[in-house]
């Protein structure tokens, strides 16, 4: 795939519990495409994928029922540690990374002006490869605890257990182009209105090119 002959692609990472996909929300009302990963493992981890035999292998044959992936006992076993993140991760990103791919190129044939690839482990995957620049959301601990506790309806250890399973904040800010704070006092929609100017410039540099070259 030829970024260059494509529009803009940004890559969206950060915290479990930051707000990655508020931030999504906000940029797919601006008219980008927004590729969700997360979608994209449960699509690729459906009954009758040969991914799910690999996960079994990996995680144990338990987490599968009647041929059908548990997901919750998946999740409480891969988000246990960064080292069990990493080998779903290595089972899953490959396929994942595929169909990012070709939703990339639907969007812009569809007249799409962005593709944003939301994800985790944008980093970890390598589909930052992939991308004109990229944009990590980050929120103090203490703040991810409550959103994902009360998100997905987990216990204060379970939770605390993925926050573990991920990377510092130190890493996203030494990784990302762009960092958004989604925490008060900062102001997202005026960090957003600097992720579209960036858009923006990038989107002027690639059709200035076209007609140098």
């Amino acid at each position: 795939m030829n970024n260059s002959q494509l529009g803009i692609i940004i890559g969206l990472t950060g915290q479990t519990g930051a707000g990655k996909t508020s931030v999504g929300q906000l940029l797919s009302a601006e008219g980008c495409e927004i590729i969700d990963t997360d979608k994209i493992a449960r699509e690729i981890t459906e009954k009758g994928s040969p991914v799910l035999s690999v996960l079994a292998e990996t995680f144990g044959e338990d987490i599968l029922e009647n041929g059908e992936l548990n997901r919750k006992l998946l999740a409480s076993r891969a988000f246990s540690s960064r080292e069990n993140t990493e080998k779903l991760n290595a089972v899953t990103h490959p396929e994942i990374t595929k169909r990012v791919k070709k939703r990339i190129e639907e969007a812009f044939k569809n007249g799409k002006k962005a593709a944003v690839i939301d994800a985790a482990a944008l980093f970890e995957s390598g589909e930052d490869r992939l991308c004109d620049f990229t944009v990590a959301v980050i929120c103090p601990e203490e703040i991810r605890l409550e959103r994902i506790m009360k998100r997905d309806s987990i216990t204060e250890e379970q939770a605390r257990a993925r926050i573990k399973a991920q990377h510092d904040e130190q890493y996203y800010i030494h990784n990302a182009h762009m960092i958004i704070r989604n925490y008060p006092p900062y102001d997202l929609k005026r960090q957003l209105r600097e992720v579209i100017a960036r858009m923006e410039s990038e989107a002027y540099g690639k059709k200035k090119s076209k007609v140098l070259f």
